[in-house]
């Protein structure tokens, strides 16, 4: 091995600062969704002391978690864990609304124990409203790394810094791509496939909105891909399956994609 080279990887491993495990962040989260939803775990917790203990497992590993990922102890990190374990009633509230759509939404949906249990819709959702909290607070690697997971786990890729409201419903989900500036509104339903992207745009962008908006109670079928900063897709739309859209959409719309199948018969037959 040449010598150089092997003296440049030392060289990277001194100066490379150590940040906490992926997995050590994202079960940080899951113990936070199995507190919020006991339907993920075989054992419950017995009493108020049991409540409050977690909680306050969750705050000290949060702060440790932001402390370790930047390198130093300080005010601000304490301050962030306060705020979002404030922010943790709302958080609930809203991942409820999110049940909601999804029994409300899906005719194979039995009851709130399954969407929790076996929904990967609802996995890529929560870890997303946790991620999308933390990213508010501005802190930045670890809500990567949670959505990160989650995509990992179901192929559902939903950027922290999105801007998603209530009652959010995912069906099937496979494939989906939601990027960092796209604002989605209440009661929306996507299916799999669907991609909420940018244009082809420079990296001097990164700071403008390149993804589009997505008004309340809009349904988007499996393969639809919208794209673009000015993007606007009005209220109580309905995009079909495997559209194209880079331009805005007004209130009330329906579109969808069509094409020709011809069927030529053999004459040698």
């Amino acid at each position: 091995m040449n010598k150089d080279f092997k003296s440049y990887l030392l060289n990277k491993h001194d100066t490379t600062g150590v940040l906490p495990t992926n997995k050590s962040i994202t079960r940080w989260a899951l113990c936070l969704i199995r507190l919020l939803y006991p339907q993920l775990i075989h054992e419950r917790l017995k009493n108020s002391s049991d409540i409050d203990r977690t909680f306050l497992w969750l705050e000290k590993e949060l702060q440790h978690l932001l402390d370790s990922a930047y390198a130093c102890q300080n005010d601000d990190n304490k301050v962030r864990a306060k705020r979002f374990m404030e922010y943790i009633p709302q958080l609930y509230r809203i991942l409820n609304t999110d049940i909601d759509a999804i029994l409300k939404g899906d005719p194979a949906a039995k009851d709130d124990y399954e969407v929790i249990r076996a929904y990967p819709g609802f996995y890529a959702i929560a870890f997303y409203r946790i991620a999308h909290v933390l990213w508010k607070l501005g802190i930045a690697m670890i809500p990567r790394i949670l959505t990160e997971h989650a995509h990992s786990k179901t192929g559902i890729d939903i950027h922290p810094g999105a801007d998603i409201d209530d009652h959010f419903f995912i069906d099937h989900g496979t494939g989906i791509v939601i990027g960092e500036t796209a604002v989605i509104g209440k009661h929306v339903k996507l299916y799999q496939g669907v991609t909420l992207g940018a244009l082809s745009v420079a990296k001097n962008m990164a700071n403008t909105k390149r993804h589009p908006t997505i008004g309340n109670n809009v349904i988007i079928y499996s393969g639809a891909s919208i794209l673009g900063g000015e993007t606007v897709i009005g209220d109580n739309c309905v995009i079909g399956g495997n559209v194209w859209l880079t331009k805005s959409v007004s209130d009330g719309s329906i579109v969808y994609y069509t094409s020709q199948t011809r069927i030529e018969q053999d004459k040698t037959l």
